[in-house]
């Protein structure tokens, strides 16, 4: 498997409005490049663009969602490292093979599909595989 970059970095948040407020003029940003609801993920996102990687702020839609259980067990902080590669499928059979197991299959995003790794296989970090292929930054 090959990873092409870091996609993107996740900060689990309570409350997104507050934690723009702190973290847009760190950024250097006045608000997001790109705002969203996922509902079946059950997030809301302020995604960041530094570079050509992704900083996302999310907040938990519902208090049952993955985001509100990380919060209220770790707290607030990073929650996930993603990475881009080719084939999300292709990536997951092939670590598969070395034994990293994963949370479920592979999801749809987009124009795209991610999956996770799971945390207890990388050193308690979730880690995301995604493929999405960032036509935004195409010259």
């Amino acid at each position: 498997m090959e990873t092409n970059k870091i996609d993107h970095i996740c900060i689990a948040v309570k409350n997104l409005d507050e934690a723009r407020k702190v973290w847009e003029p760190v950024l250097g940003k006045t608000k997001p490049d790109d705002e969203y609801i996922d509902e079946p993920e059950k997030i809301k996102v302020a995604r960041y663009w530094v570079g050509e990687v992704g900083f996302e702020l999310m907040e938990s839609t519902t208090p049952d969602g993955d985001v509100a259980k990380f919060i209220e067990k770790r707290g607030e902080g990073v929650m996930l490292i993603s990475f881009n590669v080719d084939n999300t499928r292709e990536s997951m059979a092939e670590l598969k093979e070395k034994d990293y197991p994963f949370i479920g299959g592979a999801r749809p995003f987009r124009d795209c599909e991610f999956s996770f790794i799971h945390p207890k296989k990388m050193n308690g970090v979730l880690t995301e595989l995604i493929d999405y292929k960032w036509k935004e930054f195409e010259k």
